[in-house]
């Protein structure tokens, strides 16, 4: 038995039935013995969405605001996979980036993560559970809420594969319309943020060209975070595009 977190960006979020197609990925992954933390964005282009509607209200934007604003995309995705995992008889548990135990520099909108306390992600696994955690939030040493920046899912899920020491950490998402070259430096960019961003600190022993969490780009990557070997790979989507 494995230890795998899987980490689903927008695309594969971003509807209903994709959804539904994500909550049957993880259900298979279960079923097949292993044991499952996932992360997950904001469903399609909601964070975009967000960022349109506070300049539509305000020019006047408070950094803390933000992060108040834009970490709901998230909670959204993760409480509707936990529905749909419901549904297949899988026990699933969702948690904020506060919940998870993710903790942040005071940085507003452009956060550093310097601990992540996983007792309860530990605690629902050992359960026979799956955790699914809000992806590219925290909270501050200061108790507010905070996200990562772009990639910020990326980032939560390479730095809690490495806490909980997982076997792997899959990127899967739909991305074929992304032309290979710019899905290349996409990827490229993702980790290098993973890496700065996220834990300041760490390094890539993977060789060049290689790439992960985006696309059908199967080469796999190592990286070194919090002192830990994590292997990263991308991996096909559960559903055609």
């Amino acid at each position: 038995m494995s230890l795998v977190v899987q980490k689903f960006g927008g695309t594969s979020v971003a509807d209903a039935d994709r959804i539904r197609a994500v909550a049957d990925h993880v259900a298979r992954s279960r079923r097949a013995g292993d044991d499952v933390v996932v992360v997950v964005s904001a469903m399609g282009h909601t964070t975009d969405e967000l960022v349109r509607l506070a300049d539509d209200v305000s020019s006047v934007q408070p950094t803390r605001e933000v992060d108040m604003l834009l970490s709901a995309g998230e909670r959204i995705s993760m409480s509707l996979l936990c529905m749909a995992l419901a549904e297949l008889g899988v026990e699933a548990t969702s948690y904020t980036g506060s919940q998870a135990g993710i903790i942040t520099d005071a940085v507003h909108t452009r956060a550093r993560i310097v601990e992540i306390k996983a007792d309860r992600l530990q605690a629902t696994l050992a359960g026979g559970g799956v955790p699914v955690v809000a992806g590219f939030q925290g909270m501050s040493v200061e108790r507010d809420v905070t996200t990562l920046g772009r990639g910020g899912s990326d980032t939560t899920a390479v730095a809690l594969a490495a806490v909980l020491d997982a076997d792997v950490c899959a990127g899967i998402e739909m991305s074929s319309t992304i032309a290979p070259a710019s899905r290349k430096r996409r990827a490229a960019a993702q980790r290098q943020r993973a890496i700065e961003r996220g834990c300041g600190h760490g390094r890539f022993s993977s060789s060049e060209g290689t790439s992960s969490f985006r696309g059908e780009i199967f080469e796999t990557d190592h990286v070194d975070v919090f002192g830990r070997d994590v292997e990263l790979v991308a991996r096909p989507g559960p559903f055609e595009p």
